[in-house]
């Protein structure tokens, strides 16, 4: 059970710093994968892909305005941006990306409840909508299934 003091609080904004990291990490890794992509099979998801860096951008705006409500200076550190000069390597790196930022706003949801949090818990259910769109997007580019994000516990 989270804590519900101030220690939760810090935790749950120490959590969103992290989210908001893997969101700029996503934006820029969108836009150089969307470049990068070559070939008539890769034109499709590049589009979809420069789509998907307007909607990170949507939640890092979003994930920045509740650090600030929460009384915290947003960051301004990505995580870092894995590089492959091979397209089926770049959309593996995205798709673990989504899987593990969808694994994280789950765990945020529920700290953001435990704490009383509901506008945020909600804006986050949003952002998990379209980061499962983006899952389900790359691994049906790559041919495979959508990777799970239930785990034990959650």
């Amino acid at each position: 059970m989270p804590e519900t003091g101030p220690s939760g609080l810090q935790d749950l904004i120490q959590g969103l710093q992290e989210d908001l990291s893997r969101e700029y990490q996503a934006i820029i890794a969108y836009v150089v994968y969307s470049n990068a992509l070559k070939g008539a099979q890769w034109m499709s998801i590049a589009a979809q892909l420069q789509k998907h860096a307007h909607d990170e951008l949507e939640h890092a705006l979003t994930i920045s305005d509740q650090i600030d409500y929460l009384g915290a200076m947003p960051n301004a550190t990505p995580k870092p941006v894995k590089l492959s000069d091979k397209a089926e390597d770049m959309l593996h790196f995205d798709l673990d990306n989504e899987t593990q930022t969808i694994k994280a706003y789950r765990k945020r949801v529920r700290q953001a409840e435990a704490l009383g949090h509901y506008a945020l818990a909600e804006q986050l259910r949003e952002i998990i909508l379209q980061e499962q769109d983006h899952q389900h997007d790359l691994a049906t580019a790559l041919g495979i299934d959508v990777p799970k994000v239930l785990d034990e516990g959650a």
